[in-house]
């Protein structure tokens, strides 16, 4: 059996580069090792209506949830301020139905996909799948983060999330929850998809997971667990090469989601659409440059951003509680209103600048960590 393209993955990435490609008119199979497309839901499913818009998807009605209008962000010691996310247009999206809708786009194109289908090893004229031989030109690898677990385990954090029923989820309030004790590294969210219906998850650094989200759960009251899924997350930034002979790497599997939240709808989604457009004319022209294209224009795009959010990653680890109650003491009312207003989801450093203090008088941060700081700055 021959393919132009093979995509292994069936996520957000593997189906966009598919969708681009099979576009063009070549053949693309693309596989997928579970038993359906969107499942297991990894995701907390945010992103920008502008990204979305960017990645070539109008959701359906079952697949776009509703409207994010807040996020409220609580320190160690109790105290919060709350962002309001109305003029950066997130929304709540079922990540299920996300990829199904893509995988539409790209049957659409032409596209083959199939499930329980696992990708085995390369050949010398393809790859192996656990079913068979498959020749192709080029292999996309778009399994996520498990293709990174034996490059590099110290950019991967454990993590849990439980899809629940609890009446204190309120719809369109996000919670995020910092606390370097119980959540080290990272930090414990609350993402709504309905009134009384969400996500609740935590990852962080040499701990439990599990037993810390059933802390978190206890502590909020009364709730019915639909769905628990535990997943690794990659918070090391890109790798070096995307591109190694006649393999593209993209999505979580080529580190493109964002270090400081793990989240890669957009930035992950951007990779598989520029791959897929450098692939696409790669076969056209047979010119290696072309498909060494695609990491230029995603470096050229989120290279800056991405060196940012680790420095910040950088600051955020090495802070602790108490750090970190005093710089929620200091923020004020003119820094949140200012996030609110002006800064994007999609690359929010400038928020994190804002928050530790670059804009402000937090001498606390500014003296602890200002070297860092200058650098995210600059």
């Amino acid at each position: 059996m021959y393919y132009d393209v093979v995509v292994a993955g069936g996520s957000v990435a593997g189906l966009l580069s598919a969708r681009e490609i099979s576009a063009e008119g070549y053949s693309v199979l693309v596989i997928e090792e579970d038993y359906e497309i969107g499942t297991p839901e990894h995701c907390g499913g945010l992103v920008s209506i502008a990204g979305l818009e960017e990645l070539g998807i109008i959701p359906f009605r079952k697949t776009f949830d509703h409207m994010i209008e807040s996020a409220k962000i609580t320190s160690p010691n109790g105290n919060s301020f709350t962002i309001n996310s109305k003029k950066q247009k997130v929304v709540e999206i079922s990540r299920r139905e996300l990829d199904k809708q893509i995988a539409f786009q790209a049957q659409k194109n032409g596209a083959i996909i199939k499930v329980r289908t696992s990708f085995q090893e390369i050949t010398d004229t393809g790859i192996r799948t656990n079913e068979e031989k498959i020749d192709c030109k080029i292999f996309v690898d778009a399994r996520g983060v498990s293709s990174l677990i034996h490059k590099d385990r110290t950019g991967i954090l454990s993590s849990a999330q439980y899809e629940i029923y609890a009446d204190w989820i309120k719809k369109g309030k996000v919670e995020v929850i910092f606390d370097q004790e119980k959540y080290p590294g990272f930090f414990a969210w609350i993402i709504p998809s309905d009134q009384g219906k969400g996500k609740v998850g935590v990852a962080g650094r040499g701990i439990n997971v599990s037993e810390a989200l059933d802390i978190i759960l206890k502590e909020r009251g009364n709730f019915s667990t639909i769905r628990k899924i535990y997943a690794p997350i990659w918070i090391k930034g890109p790798i070096e090469k995307f591109v190694e002979d006649k393999t593209v790497i993209i999505g979580d599997a080529a580190g493109q989601a964002k270090p400081t939240t793990a989240g890669g709808i957009f930035t992950s989604g951007m990779g598989g659409v520029y791959a897929g457009q450098a692939i696409s004319k790669f076969l056209k022209t047979n010119e290696i440059s072309d498909l060494h294209n695609y990491q230029k224009k995603w470096t050229e795009r989120f290279g800056k951003e991405f060196e940012k959010q680790l420095l910040a990653r950088k600051i955020l680890e090495r802070i602790n509680n108490q750090t970190i109650n005093k710089l929620f003491e200091s923020i004020t009312p003119e820094i949140t209103n200012e996030i609110s207003e002006k800064d994007d989801f999609d690359f929010h450093t400038s928020s994190i600048i804002k928050l530790l203090g670059m804009k402000g008088s937090l001498k606390t941060a500014q003296t602890l960590i200002s070297g860092e700081l200058k650098k995210i700055w600059n």
